[in-house]
């Protein structure tokens, strides 16, 4: 990493003709991810690649170079180019830094470059002979391994100087069953910021038996009926729901800018009073969570939606200034290559006070959603669609048929708004969310809850 007295040269040169801030972000990335497919193994990747981004917000506009190239008079340019975003006269620039220690500290216990590379493909080769053993009706299966070191080291002209490393792990099993003409798939993973002891409590066969248990289970099951019923959301769906139906709204750019249903209704009431809505990156191991985001702010727990009321936003710096308020730590980015904008980070709904068990037997008939699938929603509307990969007719309060084949179709808003029932169980899943052509860690995560009444896309008779 290059000397903080260097890095603050940058932050002048940058700064030399005006500007309300800079800042500089430097980071160096080692990979390594493994692909089992069809028995045998497809691809071994490892790597790491390490670059440099200056920023310059200037009259709320912002500019941003980047380069790979740590020689200090590429760098000296790339400050000097970013400083010609201003207009104003070339003026001297008095910072004082100092280092911020994260309130924080979040390490694994088995570091993944610890472990040799044969082990981590045995690992791959477990998860395939566990898939394949589960049932004849297993037609393929997909193991794959990653992990990732991500060391980063933030400068601005706020006088902060931050450094967090983040050691990412994954493993993931995609299966397709066949029986005659009916092809299903079961996928299931697991992952967090640790290391390698991330497969002592998530082995790989348990996800790849996980996974192919799923896909032979759609074999047989039922097409789903389609209509207005009450639908139970399991915690072990995880929170895709939550993520996408409101968690992108609260992201201060698309809110600032009228691109969220959510805009303007600070105060006002957005969901049910058992509903509360939080973004935490301060939990242990989870895929969201860091010690200090991409602008060297601490990782914070923010409670977004307070027993229906909407209480904050997801602010990074820049949208902090527009607003004139402070970042509430979620300023995130894909790479050096990119500037930081709002990001979740472990987005929730809270726990309730009602066990799993109440809220099944509650409902007589309906759709118990055990498994989310992918989805979409449009942040201006709050209208979405979600496939549900896992579900089950609910008969007198019990699981009953599993179904295949049904979506979850309404409104973020009306369906928080409708919520009436929350238990005291909290299930993740974890993903890599897409917003402006950049991908970021995150975990989702929700009790099981109960939707009196909901579009179920499915089968009509």
């Amino acid at each position: 990493m290059i000397d903080d007295g260097f890095l603050q040269e940058l932050l002048k040169r940058a700064l030399s003709h005006g500007g309300e801030y800079a800042d500089i972000f430097i980071e160096h990335r080692e990979t390594t991810s493994i692909q089992l497919e069809d028995d045998r193994i497809e691809k071994v990747i490892s790597g790491s690649f390490s670059g440099l981004g200056i920023r310059l917000i200037y009259n709320g506009k912002t500019a941003y170079a980047f380069s790979n190239d740590f020689s200090k008079s590429v760098l000296s340019g790339l400050a000097a180019t970013v400083s010609k975003a201003a207009t104003d006269s070339e003026r001297n620039i008095v910072m004082d830094m100092k280092q911020q220690r994260p309130g924080l500290v979040l390490s694994s216990k088995i570091p993944p470059a610890s472990v040799p590379l044969d082990r981590k493909v045995a690992l791959t080769r477990q998860g395939n002979m566990a898939a394949r053993s589960m049932d004849t009706r297993i037609k393929q299966v997909n193991i794959i391994y990653r992990d990732s070191l991500q060391k980063v080291k933030m400068a601005s002209s706020d006088g902060i100087i931050a450094n967090d490393e983040r050691s990412y792990t994954m493993g993931m099993a995609h299966v397709i069953a066949a029986d005659g003409a009916s092809i299903q798939t079961g996928y299931e993973a697991a992952g967090g910021l640790t290391g390698y002891e991330l497969f002592d409590t998530y082995p790989m066969d348990t996800l790849a038996e996980t996974a192919a248990r799923r896909a032979v289970l759609l074999l047989g099951a039922r097409k789903a009926p389609g209509g207005r019923m009450p639908v139970i959301i399991s915690s072990a769906a995880g929170g895709t729901m939550i993520h996408e139906a409101i968690g992108h709204g609260l992201e201060a750019d698309l809110a600032r800018q009228g691109l969220s249903v959510y805009s303007n209704k600070l105060g006002q009431r957005v969901a049910s009073p058992v509903v509360t809505v939080i973004d935490d990156a301060t939990i242990p191991d989870k895929r969201g969570s860091f010690s200090v985001d991409d602008e060297g702010v601490q990782s914070q727990k923010n409670i977004l939606v307070s027993e229906g009321i909407l209480s904050g936003y997801m602010y990074d710096k820049y949208n902090a200034f527009i607003d004139k308020t402070n970042s509430t730590g979620n300023g995130r980015r894909e790479s050096y290559e990119h500037k930081p904008i709002p990001r979740m980070t472990n987005t929730m709904i809270a726990p309730g006070n009602f066990s799993p068990e109440e809220v099944l037997r509650s409902v007589s008939s309906g759709l118990l959603v055990k498994k989310m699938g992918g989805g979409q929603v449009n942040t201006v509307t709050g209208d979405f669609v979600f496939d549900v990969q896992e579900g089950y007719l609910i008969e007198n309060g019990r699981p009953g048929d599993p179904v295949r084949g049904a979506t979850l179709v309404g409104n973020g808003p009306e369906v928080l708004l409708s919520i009436d029932m929350v238990a005291s169980d909290l299930g993740f899943s974890i993903g890599t969310c897409g917003k402006d052509s950049q991908g970021v860690p995150v975990s989702d995560a929700m009790p099981t809850l109960r939707i009196p009444e909901m579009v179920v896309g499915g089968e009509v008779s």
